[in-house]
């Protein structure tokens, strides 16, 4: 088991996506060299970490992207991948070629906690989601010669990045997949992670950024200030966390799983920096569109399942439904769960079973309902 799997398997067992764990993917390394961000800075060096499944067939033409969610590593779709403990799962890496990359700010790829100065802990640029899809679109073409997906599939910030290589490289997929993410963090959601950031930085050990030990009372604030937001209000009501942790565990003990151990052994620049990442995201910024969110949309080419969840409260199903109606090419799927934000990774088995088979009828340009 990795240190940080993902974010959700890092809720301490409140998901089971470890127990239909696929093969471990090969891990790989890109480095860009001289790469300018889309703020102006630029980086001596960019390196992104990325993993793949399976062999790119000879025609070029199986290739699958699966762009991370917040601070999760190559691992992070599982639920998706076909394995001995799942053989109904939606991707075979018997058949298709499966990349997963890492999100500048994870703590692998390029980030706060690993860039030497002048760009080391809170002196790193912030790193917009067009930023991770131009270096992963780079990466594809110049190291894996992939220059065309049979699909693009995001969860949350892999949702962001979905949305953007959709309006970013209108043809470069085939399809697209997003899960429990929009195309742009509106309001609330940026007041919601400045919340976070707020809890995290008012530990006196943080110092601007500067500590020299984790700043410990800031990172349990931060854990159980998101472990509100994670879940719907009625998976609370009906204790749902009791369907998958050992029997005789107590409420008291989850909440304090939050407080000590959610995404243990995370960097707390990290962590803000993906944060900012995510506060910042707006397709409508994309070159062109003039800040036009709904135009950006509208100029999306390619069959697109957008499947939010029912009961999420960082992308309410609300704002997908807004943004739904300026895609042409879109299928609105809400995901009918109990289990929040999470139930976009497949973090119980009904919501599991429900992804798998709409997204592997939607890759087999099935009807999807």
């Amino acid at each position: 088991m990795k240190l940080i799997r993902t974010a959700l398997v890092a809720l301490v067992a409140l998901s089971v996506v470890s127990a239909v764990r696929a093969e471990d993917p090969e891990r790989h390394e890109f480095v860009i060299h001289h790469f300018k961000t889309e703020h102006g800075v630029v980086l001596p060096e960019a390196h992104i970490v990325f993993g793949t499944y399976g062999t790119l067939n000879a025609a070029g033409d199986n290739a699958i992207l699966l762009p991370s969610h917040y601070m999760a590593d190559l691992h992070g779709y599982e639920w998706l991948i076909k394995s001995d403990k799942a053989p109904h799962q939606a991707l075979d890496t018997k058949k298709l070629f499966l990349v997963t990359t890492e999100l500048f700010g994870n703590g692998r790829s390029s980030s706060p906690s690993n860039t030497p100065e002048p760009f080391h802990g809170p002196r790193f640029p912030v790193m917009t989601i067009r930023d991770n899809v131009n270096a992963v679109h780079q990466l594809l073409v110049e190291q894996l010669h992939v220059t065309h997906l049979r699909a693009i599939i995001g969860f949350s910030m892999g949702a962001q990045q979905a949305f953007q290589w959709a309006v970013s490289y209108p043809t470069f997929a085939d399809r697209i997949v997003a899960t429990s993410g929009t195309a742009k963090t509106y309001g609330h959601g940026i007041v919601r992670l400045d919340g976070q950031i707020t809890a995290l930085t008012a530990d006196a050990t943080f110092n601007g950024g500067d500590y020299t030990a984790p700043p410990a009372k800031g990172l349990e604030a931060f854990g159980v200030v998101w472990a509100g937001w994670l879940y719907s209000q009625e998976w609370w009501r009906k204790e749902l966390w009791r369907t998958n942790t050992p029997k005789g565990t107590t409420f008291e003990q989850v909440v304090e799983r939050f407080h000590k151990r959610f995404i243990p052994g995370a960097d707390a620049n990290d962590l803000i920096l993906q944060m900012r990442t995510w506060q910042s995201n707006d397709v409508g910024m994309t070159p062109g569109f003039g800040g036009d969110t709904e135009k950006a949309l509208a100029s999306i080419q390619v069959p697109f399942l957008y499947m939010p969840s029912a009961t999420d409260l960082y992308f309410p199903l609300e704002d997908a439904r807004y943004e739904s109606g300026f895609m042409k090419t879109g299928t609105l799927l809400p995901i009918p769960s109990l289990w929040g934000h999470t139930a976009g990774a497949g973090s119980n088995p009904a919501d599991r079973a429900f992804l798998n088979d709409a997204i592997g009828r939607f890759l087999a340009g099935q009807a999807v309902k």
